[in-house]
């Protein structure tokens, strides 16, 4: 993967990104993400934001490779710090962490934010944080996505701000509202394989010498509300 070829997974990300976009990339690693939006002629400005400092140079080094100097500055800071107000963002792309890291760092750095950006978030895990951090922030889902790449599921979830609040039942947090919508394959087999984990999780507790009754209760609500939501609903 470089700037010219990307993942399908950060590929999903760049279509969701709007023409001419002033882009702040965090997580950014090589810069994969900015360097193509820019040769794809979407990007009209990037932040490349890191907070270890040898992926921020392989970020700098990918930038000048590419002869994007002028479109696209590496800043070493931690989360949404690498955004200044003078750098006009209009989209925050915040891609391949945990979902419970990703609302951590949209908490922690409101004050960079305007309220005004376009989200596009691709938590590995941990979804529902991310959709409750949105829900909590008066962001609206636009789009989702699920895929599988490598072996591995990954959801990209879009969101832009509105004035009022949207509100998400339980199941749409947990799910995506999108997502349960298209009930796709792919979507199928990720509730699958957590499901399969469930019982085997339950299995291992109603072995032990002292089964815990009320855990046991609560993984089976899981599995069962998977059942219902996701896999019978797909027959």
């Amino acid at each position: 993967m470089n700037g010219t070829h990307l993942s399908n997974r950060l590929q999903t990300v760049a279509d969701f990104v709007k023409a001419d976009a002033r882009v702040a990339d965090i997580g950014s690693d090589h810069a994969y993400l900015p360097v193509h939006l820019a040769q794809q002629g979407q990007l009209s400005y990037g932040i490349a934001g890191e907070v270890v400092r040898g992926p921020y140079e392989n970020a700098a080094v990918e930038i000048q490779a590419e002869g994007l100097t002028d479109r696209i500055i590496p800043r070493l800071a931690d989360g949404l710090a690498a955004i200044q107000p003078e750098d006009h963002i209009d989209t925050v792309t915040i891609c391949g962490m945990g979902g419970t890291l990703i609302a951590k760092i949209l908490e922690a750095g409101q004050a960079h934010l305007t309220h005004t950006e376009r989200l596009i978030l691709q938590p590995n895990v941990g979804e529902y944080n991310v959709r409750r951090w949105l829900q909590n922030h008066a962001y609206e889902i636009q789009a989702e996505r699920i895929l599988e790449e490598d072996g591995h599921v990954y959801e990209i979830i879009v969101a832009d701000p509105v004035a009022t609040p949207i509100t998400y039942t339980p199941v749409e947090l947990k799910f995506g509202p999108f997502l349960l919508q298209e009930k796709s394959p792919v979507l199928q087999q990720k509730w699958r394989r957590e499901q399969a984990r469930l019982d085997q999780v339950i299995t291992t507790m109603q072995q032990a010498k002292n089964a815990p009754a009320a855990k046991i209760a609560e993984f089976q609500a899981q599995r069962d509300q998977i059942q219902e939501v996701i896999l019978n609903a797909s027959k």
